[in-house]
Protein backbone atom coordinates (compact mmCIF):
# COMPACT_ATOMS: atom_id res chain seq x y z
CA UNK A 1 0.00 0.00 0.00
CA UNK A 2 1.01 3.92 -0.67
CA UNK A 3 2.73 5.12 2.51
CA UNK A 4 1.89 8.97 3.33
CA UNK A 5 3.78 10.11 6.60
CA UNK A 6 4.00 13.34 8.15
CA UNK A 7 5.53 14.49 11.42
CA UNK A 8 2.79 15.67 13.79
CA UNK A 9 2.61 18.09 16.87
CA UNK A 10 1.68 15.37 19.80
CA UNK A 11 1.45 16.75 23.02
CA UNK A 12 3.67 13.37 23.80
CA UNK A 13 6.80 10.85 21.67
CA UNK A 14 3.56 9.63 20.29
CA UNK A 15 3.67 7.67 16.73
CA UNK A 16 0.94 6.02 14.84
CA UNK A 17 -0.15 4.09 11.96
CA UNK A 18 -3.49 3.46 10.32
CA UNK A 19 -4.86 2.12 7.38
CA UNK A 20 -7.08 4.07 5.34
CA UNK A 21 -8.49 3.10 2.12
CA UNK A 22 -5.48 1.62 0.73
CA UNK A 23 -3.31 3.82 2.55
CA UNK A 24 -0.54 3.59 5.43
CA UNK A 25 -1.21 6.89 7.22
CA UNK A 26 1.79 7.40 9.60
CA UNK A 27 1.92 10.38 12.04
CA UNK A 28 5.13 11.02 14.04
CA UNK A 29 6.19 13.16 16.48
CA UNK A 30 7.54 16.42 14.99
CA UNK A 31 10.53 15.73 17.70
CA UNK A 32 11.60 13.41 15.51
CA UNK A 33 11.95 15.23 12.10
CA UNK A 34 15.87 15.86 12.90
CA UNK A 35 15.96 11.65 13.91
CA UNK A 36 18.61 9.58 11.53
CA UNK A 37 17.96 7.54 9.07
CA UNK A 38 18.43 4.45 10.57
CA UNK A 39 16.05 5.83 13.75
CA UNK A 40 13.53 6.60 11.06
CA UNK A 41 13.71 2.81 9.90
CA UNK A 42 13.44 1.36 13.06
CA UNK A 43 10.70 3.35 13.87
CA UNK A 44 9.09 1.70 10.30
CA UNK A 45 10.00 -1.61 11.60
CA UNK A 46 7.89 -1.17 14.91
CA UNK A 47 4.73 0.90 13.66
CA UNK A 48 4.43 -2.02 11.08
CA UNK A 49 5.42 -5.44 13.15
CA UNK A 50 2.52 -3.84 15.85
CA UNK A 51 -0.14 -2.81 12.92
CA UNK A 52 0.56 -6.68 11.31
CA UNK A 53 1.29 -8.25 15.08
CA UNK A 54 4.60 -9.23 14.33
CA UNK A 55 7.71 -9.65 16.83
CA UNK A 56 9.66 -6.66 17.06
CA UNK A 57 12.94 -6.97 16.28
CA UNK A 58 15.79 -6.16 19.37
CA UNK A 59 17.68 -4.12 17.19
CA UNK A 60 14.81 -1.47 16.15
CA UNK A 61 13.72 -1.47 19.48
CA UNK A 62 17.29 -0.90 20.62
CA UNK A 63 17.87 1.84 18.03
CA UNK A 64 14.83 3.62 19.18
CA UNK A 65 14.78 3.28 22.80
CA UNK A 66 18.43 4.39 22.79
CA UNK A 67 17.69 7.90 20.51
CA UNK A 68 14.44 8.53 22.57
CA UNK A 69 16.29 8.02 25.92
CA UNK A 70 18.99 10.65 24.91
CA UNK A 71 19.16 13.78 27.34
CA UNK A 72 18.57 15.88 24.13
CA UNK A 73 15.19 13.95 23.43
CA UNK A 74 13.84 13.49 26.58
CA UNK A 75 14.75 17.05 27.50
CA UNK A 76 12.72 18.29 24.68
CA UNK A 77 9.45 16.66 25.26
CA UNK A 78 9.48 17.02 28.49
CA UNK A 79 9.12 20.92 27.45
CA UNK A 80 6.94 19.73 24.80
CA UNK A 81 4.47 18.02 27.41
CA UNK A 82 4.32 21.10 29.59
CA UNK A 83 3.39 23.10 26.61
CA UNK A 84 0.84 21.12 24.55
CA UNK A 85 -0.28 18.63 27.41
CA UNK A 86 -3.31 19.35 29.30
CA UNK A 87 -3.50 18.31 32.56
CA UNK A 88 -7.34 18.58 34.68
CA UNK A 89 -6.53 19.20 38.45
CA UNK A 90 -9.48 18.47 40.20
CA UNK A 91 -9.22 19.07 43.97
CA UNK A 92 -6.84 17.82 46.77
CA UNK A 93 -10.10 17.80 49.00
CA UNK A 94 -11.79 14.57 49.31
CA UNK A 95 -14.75 13.41 50.81
CA UNK A 96 -12.25 11.49 53.32
CA UNK A 97 -8.73 12.54 53.04
CA UNK A 98 -7.12 16.14 52.22
CA UNK A 99 -4.20 15.54 50.13
CA UNK A 100 -2.69 18.66 50.66
CA UNK A 101 -2.80 17.77 54.45
CA UNK A 102 -1.12 13.97 54.08
CA UNK A 103 1.26 15.76 51.67
CA UNK A 104 2.44 18.46 54.77
CA UNK A 105 2.42 15.93 57.34
CA UNK A 106 4.87 13.78 55.88
CA UNK A 107 7.21 16.16 54.53
CA UNK A 108 7.82 17.36 57.98
CA UNK A 109 7.97 13.45 59.16
CA UNK A 110 10.15 12.23 56.73
CA UNK A 111 11.67 14.81 54.55
CA UNK A 112 11.96 17.63 57.21
CA UNK A 113 9.55 20.23 55.75
CA UNK A 114 12.09 20.21 52.65
CA UNK A 115 10.05 19.04 49.57
CA UNK A 116 8.24 21.96 47.57
CA UNK A 117 4.57 20.64 47.46
CA UNK A 118 3.77 19.95 43.73
CA UNK A 119 -0.21 20.26 43.11
CA UNK A 120 -2.42 17.60 44.74
CA UNK A 121 -5.50 16.34 43.14
CA UNK A 122 -7.37 12.96 43.09
CA UNK A 123 -8.45 11.59 39.52
CA UNK A 124 -11.14 12.43 37.95
CA UNK A 125 -12.32 9.08 37.67
CA UNK A 126 -11.98 5.63 40.23
CA UNK A 127 -9.04 3.85 38.61
CA UNK A 128 -7.91 0.56 40.46
CA UNK A 129 -5.24 0.18 37.92
CA UNK A 130 -3.25 2.98 38.84
CA UNK A 131 -2.87 3.83 42.43
CA UNK A 132 -1.33 7.50 41.67
CA UNK A 133 1.49 8.94 39.64
CA UNK A 134 3.96 12.11 40.14
CA UNK A 135 3.98 14.10 36.58
CA UNK A 136 6.59 15.81 36.04
CA UNK A 137 5.53 17.66 33.59
CA UNK A 138 2.76 19.44 35.50
CA UNK A 139 4.65 18.91 38.66
CA UNK A 140 1.57 17.23 39.76
CA UNK A 141 0.81 14.49 41.84
CA UNK A 142 -2.30 12.36 41.41
CA UNK A 143 -4.09 9.89 43.50
CA UNK A 144 -6.55 7.29 42.64
CA UNK A 145 -10.29 8.94 43.54
CA UNK A 146 -10.93 5.23 44.53
CA UNK A 147 -8.74 5.58 47.80
CA UNK A 148 -10.78 8.88 49.09
CA UNK A 149 -13.14 6.24 51.30
CA UNK A 150 -13.79 5.95 55.05
CA UNK A 151 -12.86 2.16 54.25
CA UNK A 152 -9.49 2.90 53.31
CA UNK A 153 -6.95 3.16 56.77
CA UNK A 154 -4.87 6.14 56.54
CA UNK A 155 -1.52 4.33 56.10
CA UNK A 156 -2.64 3.28 52.79
CA UNK A 157 -3.09 6.87 51.60
CA UNK A 158 0.09 7.88 53.01
CA UNK A 159 2.36 5.14 51.64
CA UNK A 160 0.67 5.83 48.13
CA UNK A 161 1.39 9.58 48.30
CA UNK A 162 4.99 8.80 50.30
CA UNK A 163 6.06 6.68 47.48
CA UNK A 164 4.99 9.30 44.55
CA UNK A 165 6.94 11.88 47.04
CA UNK A 166 9.63 9.86 46.24
CA UNK A 167 9.02 10.19 43.09
CA UNK A 168 9.61 13.99 43.12
CA UNK A 169 12.69 13.65 45.59
CA UNK A 170 14.73 10.88 43.13
CA UNK A 171 13.80 11.48 39.31
CA UNK A 172 13.89 9.17 36.94
CA UNK A 173 17.39 8.69 35.44
CA UNK A 174 18.92 7.25 32.50
CA UNK A 175 20.91 4.24 32.64
CA UNK A 176 22.66 3.81 29.13
CA UNK A 177 19.26 3.26 26.83
CA UNK A 178 17.56 2.08 30.16
CA UNK A 179 15.21 4.49 32.46
CA UNK A 180 16.11 4.34 36.19
CA UNK A 181 12.78 4.74 37.73
CA UNK A 182 13.33 3.07 41.37
CA UNK A 183 16.53 3.91 41.96
CA UNK A 184 18.62 1.99 45.10
CA UNK A 185 18.43 5.02 46.85
CA UNK A 186 14.60 5.43 46.26
CA UNK A 187 13.68 2.09 47.41
CA UNK A 188 15.79 2.58 50.63
CA UNK A 189 13.44 5.34 51.85
CA UNK A 190 10.48 3.40 50.86
CA UNK A 191 11.63 0.64 53.26
CA UNK A 192 11.77 3.54 55.77
CA UNK A 193 7.70 3.57 55.52
CA UNK A 194 6.45 2.21 58.70
CA UNK A 195 3.18 1.04 57.49
CA UNK A 196 5.05 -0.04 54.74
CA UNK A 197 3.33 -4.32 54.70
CA UNK A 198 -0.15 -3.09 56.69
CA UNK A 199 -0.46 -0.77 53.05
CA UNK A 200 0.89 -3.19 50.86
CA UNK A 201 -1.64 -6.05 52.26
CA UNK A 202 -4.45 -3.53 52.35
CA UNK A 203 -3.69 -2.31 48.22
CA UNK A 204 -3.23 -6.10 47.12
CA UNK A 205 -6.91 -6.82 48.45
CA UNK A 206 -8.53 -4.15 46.59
Amino acid sequence: PEFVVEFFAFANLNNTIRLREGRLLVRLSDLLEGAPQSVLGAIAHILLAKMYRRPIEREHASRYRRYVSSHDITQKAHLVRQIRGRKRIESARGHTYDLEKVFDDLNTRFFYGLLARPQMTWSRDHARNSLGHYDPAHNAIVVSRVFDHPAVPRCAIEYIVYHEMLHLKHPVKLRGNRRCVHSAAFQAEERLFPGLENAKQFLKRL
